[in-house]
This record gives C-alpha cells, structure tokens and sequence, in this order.
C-alpha cells in the first residue's frame, strides 16, 4: 500500500493531527467555562447576577483563532484541492505528497 517508509509517517501524522482538532475543539469548550467560571468567582457574583453573566459569557464569540502557519495553510490547501478533485486512495495519496512537496 504505501511505497515510501514517508508515506507512513504522513499518513500517522495526519491522522495525529485529525484527532488533535477534535480533541481542541472540545476542550476550547471546557476552557471557556472553566474560564466564565473564573471570572463570575473573581467577581463574587451568585444567583440571578450570576447565570445572566455566565449566560453573556458562554455565548460570547470565541477568540479569533490562531493564523495557520506555512505548513498548516498547505495541508488545508492541498487537502481542499484532493477533495475538489475527488481523489481516493493512493491517487489521492500521490497527490497530497506532491502538492505538499510543492511539486
């Protein structure tokens, strides 16, 4: 299936880096009570004041996430473009190792 021992590594890699973004996106959640939480105790505030500033808390727009770098902004690249292409399997894995080449 795989040629090139790099091909396996990119493939683990990948799928490292899938699972990463599942797990970030669901502790950003946790991280946001956790940090509502904070603040509604560091104001000493309870009952009605409370649940409305947890209510404004929770809701609010999260921070603008961080600028992907080079590498990051290439995967997303390549991937989209496999994806528009409809590529599977080792036509798609040929594809990705060169568009991430650069090639």
């Amino acid at each position: 299936m795989f040629r090139h021992p790099k091909s396996l590594v990119y493939v683990a890699a990948c799928v490292i880096g899938a699972f990463a973004m599942s797990v970030h996106a669901d502790n950003s959640q946790q991280d946001k009570m956790t940090s509502c939480n904070a603040d509604a105790k560091a104001k000493n505030l309870s009952g009605d004041d409370r649940k409305a500033f947890m209510k404004t808390c929770l809701s609010a727009a999260p921070p603008p996430a961080a600028p992907l770098n080079s590498q990051q902004q290439k995967m997303k690249d390549c991937n989209a473009s496999a994806k528009t292409q409809a590529l599977t399997g080792d036509a798609r894995q040929q594809f990705m190792s060169n568009c991430l080449k650069g090639s």
